[in-house]
């Protein structure tokens, strides 16, 4: 019997609702974390260059641990390595807490800490990406994944607003606690109501090591041709697309004021678009070609950037944040959907490996040239410069003849 052919037998529906609702628990505690740190560094220090520095802390250790992560999915039981990357981030966050309540709040612990998490986020990213169409029907995935992001929307709707008002009205270490309880709450959600069967290369008696699996993930990549141009795509928008990611909070700093209820309200914007263009690709499913969808969407991001260097009012400002929110969902469900129809399912774990090593490395070499321009050079002439590139980019996605291919539904 196929994978598809089990989870189509199975109450897939039971399953993924305690694994997303597990996942959803865990990512709000994350998010407000992730916003207290962020907010305390930029209002504390205004400076591109210290944002850098958090941004590579919390990339470059997943960039390092995900081709062992991807390894690791495709050889063990991806339930359970979600779990331990849950509980280590927990911990940690619970280590951080603990010291900040003694005292010890210098600056370095926060890019400490966020190392830390990007480590559990390097095993945990290529085990959710592999573990889903065990869970899911393959004709459901587009659905699920869409539903996914638009409660992962919801949850960065509601976590910077939670976020800013605990950090107005309460201390950091208090969030730190509220993350610990999420991610425990999570855990425990996994551990004791969700069962994932196996996957078959996981029972099998692993004959080979580490790198020599890692190195048959990257064999078959370079054997498909239409994953070495979906990772070279990939790479390019991501490049082009950090200063909109994480210079925009530092340009309405400098721009509109040092306010954390400025920097709550482009987030809100964001995630307000980014459930949005969620629900509307889980209903509508996007164009049968799956490039098609992408490429619309890197024609709405990159315009929507442009418009974030131009426009000089705050309201529009958001508007413009949330039309930049509503057109990811048409870029990542298609090409998270794409990878999981079309990669082998012993292959899934690497190949997702692979896709968390470049979506953590490129932007934050990207941040290395734009994190420092960004103290010397006005952020609006970044955003414009690589909006415009990231407009043409579209061009580049439909002009692949084997992307094109690769997008048309399995039936053509």
């Amino acid at each position: 019997m196929s994978q598809s052919e089990q989870v189509t037998v199975q109450n897939w529906k039971k399953s993924i609702t305690l694994f997303l609702g597990s996942q959803t628990i865990s990512l709000f505690g994350s998010a407000l974390v992730q916003y207290a740190i962020m907010w305390y560094i930029t209002l504390t220090t205004q400076s591109g260059i210290m944002m850098t520095i958090s941004i590579i802390c919390g990339f470059v250790p997943t960039f390092f641990l995900s081709p062992f992560g991807g390894v690791w999915a495709d050889r063990y039981n991806r339930k359970v390595l979600i779990l331990l990357a849950d509980s280590m981030i927990a911990i940690s966050t619970l280590i951080l807490a603990i010291l900040f309540l003694n005292g010890f709040d210098s600056m370095w612990l926060l890019f400490a800490i966020s190392a830390v998490r990007a480590v559990g986020t390097g095993i945990q990213t290529p085990a959710v990406g592999a573990i889903l169409p065990q869970i899911v029907p393959a004709d459901k995935l587009t659905k699920v994944n869409g539903a996914n992001g638009s409660i992962q929307a919801l949850i960065m709707l509601v976590a910077p607003i939670a976020s800013a008002g605990l950090l107005a009205t309460t201390s950091i270490e208090i969030i730190f606690f509220i993350d610990v309880i999420t991610a425990a709450i999570a855990v425990f959600t996994l551990l004791f109501f969700l069962k994932v069967p196996l996957h078959e290369k996981a029972k099998e008696a692993q004959t080979t090591g580490y790198f020599s699996d890692f190195k048959m993930g990257l064999t078959y990549i370079n054997n498909h041709a239409f994953l070495k141009k979906f990772f070279t795509f990939f790479a390019m928008f991501l490049i082009l697309a950090a200063p909109a990611a994480f210079l925009t909070p530092l340009q309405v700093t400098r721009s509109f004021g040092a306010n954390e209820w400025y920097l709550s309200a482009i987030e809100i914007a964001f995630s307000i678009g980014m459930m949005a263009g969620g629900i509307i690709i889980a209903s509508w499913g996007g164009f049968k070609n799956k490039t098609y969808t992408m490429a619309i969407s890197a024609f709405g991001f990159g315009l929507g950037t442009v418009l974030l260097g131009i426009v000089p009012v705050f309201w529009i400002y958001l508007l413009v944040m949330a039309l930049v929110g509503l057109v990811m969902p048409m870029f990542n469900t298609p090409a998270t959907v794409l990878l999981q129809e079309k990669v082998e399912p012993d292959y899934l774990g690497r190949v997702f490996g692979v896709l968390t090593m470049i979506s953590t490395s490129i932007m934050p070499l990207g941040m290395i040239i734009f994190g420092p321009l960004a103290d010397v050079v006005a952020i609006e002439w970044l955003l414009i410069g690589t909006g415009i590139l990231l407009f043409m980019l579209g061009f580049v996605l439909l002009g692949s003849k084997v992307l094109i291919e690769a997008g048309k539904p399995d039936t053509e």
